[in-house]
């Protein structure tokens, strides 16, 4: 999807790629796993000291959050968010929904939801752009963009344009912004 939208992206494997990035995606996918992943290859902190905008979408939003709900799993801090894994339900609860959002105009969004997590608080410096029912499932901080849905799953670009606004404001070099995403996000993109 970011290279559709004119952006490079690169598969993040080691330390060393993190600070060659312009701005890391957390894609969805088991939570769990992905954590254990980033406390094997020691990317914990560097992610965390990195000063770049991170994209977290579904297990990467669980990830991103300050706190996850009922649980001691690990996570990276970086939004002010209170999140609760899996709260719509098991796989079969998975469900498609449109997504309004004065952000990203008309029309809405389609979300698509895999047993998706639910954001349950936000702190004050945390922007809610987009509910489901009364949920926020698009949130904004100063550095971080995280959405409970699937994005990557529709043919709508304009989540991954809103994230790439945030990695150019920060960036001032568009041609050359560089998106660290998974291995399967920058192959199939």
């Amino acid at each position: 999807m970011f290279r559709a939208i004119g952006a490079r992206t690169v598969a993040v494997r080691s330390v060393a790629n993190i600070a060659c990035l312009d701005g890391l995606v957390i894609p969805g996918g088991e939570s769990t796993t992905i954590g254990m992943l980033i406390e094997r290859f020691g990317l914990l902190e560097p992610i965390r000291a990195a000063e770049i905008p991170v994209f977290g979408t579904c297990a990467g939003a669980i990830l991103c959050a300050r706190t996850i709900r009922e649980s001691e799993q690990l996570t990276l801090g970086l939004i002010d968010v209170t999140i609760e894994r899996n709260a719509y339900g098991r796989q079969v609860d998975s469900f498609e929904a449109d997504i309004a959002s004065h952000e990203l105009g008309s029309p809405a969004v389609r979300g698509v939801f895999i047993r998706a997590p639910i954001i349950r608080a936000t702190g004050s410096d945390v922007e809610v752009l987009a509910h489901y029912e009364d949920h926020p499932v698009l949130v904004r901080s100063s550095r971080c963009l995280c959405a409970t849905f699937h994005p990557e799953l529709t043919d709508d670009t304009r989540v991954h344009e809103l994230f790439l606004s945030m990695v150019t404001q920060r960036c001032a070099c568009y041609t050359n912004a560089s998106i660290g995403a998974s291995s399967s996000e920058s192959t199939t993109q």
